[in-house]
């Protein structure tokens, strides 16, 4: 099969047009159809189904594209371990965990690890869907639990515990609840039942919004809820990292909080060798430490 047929056959069926492909392969659209007709004829198989709106593949094309995304991403991991050098360390490192985690606290300790790599490009993706490593569709990932795939490497970092907190002008206008049911008389903020969550946290939650006249606000991430806490709005359900960077926000309720919640580092097996790999891990680990030391001091 015409490698260079597949490489232009992948970028049709990713962009779904002819005429966009040849923007990304800096082609002219007559050149990119000849190669799709080219690979077709090879083949002898009908690869897409022609549109007014679009390029829709076929059964067959959908095959060979299944295969062609795979590939790619196994070319980027060979071509990431060829790029990473001796004695440098730069290019792309594709990072994935949670909008509260990545946003709250891994941004913004960022700086350190481009101190000392300034050519590194992060591209770090915030979300709650759990993208799928083995796959490509990220470098490395930090998630809330344990990765249940066997073809990664992790390696647990820390436990977070989800708290109540406030501000303090909240509790000098509000008063103080001094035991689980006084929060009735508050009002609570947290993540919304439907949004994306820690099962530990959302089940330590329940009972206190079980009550018919509670006053709530609901956010769907943690982000929100800080930014309600800091503004007095209520007693809000946090993760207990924040408090290194908000160390104003007061702990409510003390004893009270979910069970704890793993944080593990995650990357695939064929990626161990990456120096990129290396030096964010060993920045996570530096931090997490710094972390610790801050909070027991405290």
């Amino acid at each position: 099969m015409d490698w260079d047929k597949l490489r232009i056959f992948h970028a049709v069926a990713d962009a779904g047009s002819l005429t966009h492909a040849g923007e990304v392969l800096h082609l002219s659209q007559s050149a990119v159809s000849r190669q799709i007709r080219g690979l077709e004829e090879s083949l002898n198989v009908i690869l897409f189904h022609r549109h007014a709106r679009g390029l829709i593949l076929t059964e067959q094309g959908e095959l060979l594209f299944d295969a062609a995304k795979a590939m790619s991403k196994r070319l980027e991991a060979a071509s990431a371990r060829i790029r990473d050098s001796e004695d440098e360390v730069f290019g792309e490192l594709r990072v994935t965990t949670t909008t509260g985690f990545g946003s709250l606290w891994l941004a913004p300790r960022m700086g350190h690890l481009y101190e000392k790599y300034p050519d590194l490009k992060i591209d770090l993706m915030l979300e709650e869907r759990v993208l799928d490593l083995p796959m490509r569709e990220a470098d490395v990932a930090i998630r809330m639990k344990e990765p249940s795939q066997a073809d990664l490497i992790r390696r647990r970092l820390m436990d977070v515990n989800m708290k109540f907190y406030a501000s303090p002008k909240y509790l000098a206008e509000h008063g103080t609840p001094q035991k689980p049911d006084d929060m009735k008389n508050h009002r609570i903020i947290s993540q919304n039942s439907s949004a994306p969550q820690v099962s530990a946290g959302a089940t330590w939650m329940s009972p206190y919004l079980m009550s018919p006249n509670q006053s709530v606000l609901t956010v769907n991430n943690y982000f929100g809820i800080l930014q309600a806490v800091r503004h007095s709005l209520g007693i809000g359900a946090l993760p207990d990292y924040l408090t290194a960077d908000f160390p104003e926000l007061v702990n409510v309720l003390p004893d009270e909080g979910s069970a704890p919640v793993p944080v593990y580092l995650a990357y695939p097996e064929e990626l161990k060798h990456s120096k990129r790999i290396e030096v964010f891990k060993e920045f996570v680990l530096e931090e997490i430490i710094a972390y610790r030391r801050q909070m027991r001091d405290k």
